[in-house]
């Protein structure tokens, strides 16, 4: 058993960062492990003319699904959670996991779809438990953009190890995923205990950023119904970026493939490597904003950056001014500076902003239960109602509706919030409410 070292007590200064980023950095890094190799992978053997889609379809609906499932489970578990649970839940989550990969290489093909349904319901939570670890703390935007680089580079980087155990290991197709997984357990093990050493937010970090607390029913819904119509406006562009990310996410080696890179194992790396060099700059300037009310405002107009980088490189790109490698780069920039504030600064600077004692791990369920039902919706649309569209095309044609149609969203939020928060003075409910 590790004991927590001393300086790790006073919870500040560079030494606390660089080991609470890292801890938080490589326990998610890892969770990708479970979660994305499989869709390295073409499938099309496994292909049944009789079925209305492909079994990689199939696959990615079925993990889709459980991750969706896990999402509104996590609005109250999240919620919820006593901090004392939070490492034995991610290891118990991640086992869960590895176990369906397994289930998934020994059961006859077609009845092993199943299978990424449990995968997806058990990686579900994983984030909101991680980022619980670090919110509430004056460095938690430095410690967010580091470990929402995730998102970037971790998917792709898995992806080029699942390939390499397939064509250079000869590792079967379907106990790839199994086999990556295991490959990252050891340090997932250790990044998890670092995690848990990890001290409460000080008295300082809780008088600038709030205190967090466990939020029972009566608590989620009174804060809901104080600011509803602000949260429902970012949950419905969340929902588009969400759909839109998973798809170019589970869809990437397609689109490479019809830009002419398909032959390019590498390319998921070159591209988020570049892509989270882009967005750590951008994302991490904004810890430079003291004031958690204009922070919050900040958030809203990096989001709104993030979707016009979405429609106009999409625009360059088509006037033949961008290459399709400088596009894809920059079209994933922006949808990363759109989609990562939901996840880390916005709920957490907006809890600062009200002056709410809540925890940010609520509203990140909220709008995830909410984002996941757009990578379904979207999905389903491509498969159903325009299955003969390539993908590439309904790539293009996706980022220009996303990108007004969130962008037009988010504003609506910024207006409300502009409003409410200059006419309310800032004070913190009764713990009456909150279940500590």
């Amino acid at each position: 058993m590790f004991t927590q070292p001393q300086w790790l007590k006073r919870a500040h200064g560079i030494g606390f960062v660089l080991f609470a980023a890292s801890s938080a950095f490589m326990t998610y890094f890892c969770m990708y492990a479970f979660r994305k190799p499989f869709t390295a992978n073409s499938y099309t053997e496994f292909d049944d003319p009789s079925w209305q889609v492909s079994f990689k379809i199939a696959l990615i609906l079925s993990q889709v699904l459980g991750y969706l499932c896990a999402k509104f489970i996590g609005v109250k578990v999240i919620a919820e959670m006593r901090h004392q649970q939070r490492g034995l839940a991610i290891i118990a989550m991640i086992a869960g996991a590895e176990l369906s990969l397994i289930l998934f290489a020994i059961t006859p093909v077609g009845f092993n779809i199943v299978w990424l349904f449990f995968n997806g319901l058990s990686l579900g939570m994983i984030w909101g438990i991680v980022f619980s670890f670090l919110e509430g703390r004056r460095t938690s935007e430095i410690l967010g953009a580091v470990l929402s680089v995730t998102f970037i580079l971790a998917s792709g980087l898995v992806r080029s190890v699942g390939k390499w155990l397939i064509d250079t290991l000869n590792v079967p197709e379907l106990w790839m995923p199994a086999a990556t997984g295991a490959l990252f357990l050891p340090i997932l093990l250790l990044s998890v205990k670092c995690l848990t050493l990890l001290p409460d937010p000080t008295l300082a970090d809780q008088q600038a950023r709030q205190q967090r607390l466990p939020m029972d029913a009566k608590a989620r819904w009174q804060f809901f119904k104080r600011y509803w119509f602000g949260i429902s406006a970012l949950i419905l562009s969340f929902l588009l970026f969400t759909g839109f990310r998973d798809f170019r996410d589970n869809f990437a080696a397609e689109i490479w493939q019809a830009l002419g890179y398909g032959q390019e194992p590498a390319i998921f790396a070159y591209a988020g490597i570049r892509m989270a060099l882009i967005v750590l700059i951008a994302l991490g300037a904004m810890v430079l904003v003291k004031n958690n009310k204009t922070a919050f405002y900040v958030n809203h107009a990096f989001i709104l950056f993030g979707a016009c980088l979405l429609i106009s490189s999409t625009l360059a790109f088509e006037s033949q001014l961008l290459s399709a490698k400088a596009w894809m780069v920059l079209l994933g920039a922006g949808l990363y500076i759109s989609y990562i504030p939901y996840n880390c600064f916005l709920f957490d600077r907006m809890i600062s902003a009200v002056g709410s004692t809540a925890n940010a791990g609520f509203l990140i369920y909220l709008a995830d239960s909410a984002g996941y039902l757009g990578s379904v919706g979207i999905l389903l649309y491509r498969t159903f109602v325009m299955p003969e569209i390539s993908w590439l095309n309904f790539f293009i044609t996706a980022s220009y509706w996303v990108g007004t149609v969130a962008g037009f969203l988010v504003l609506c939020s910024l207006s409300y919030f502009s409003i409410r928060l200059s006419t309310q003075k800032t004070s913190a409910p009764t713990l009456a409410s909150i279940n500590i």
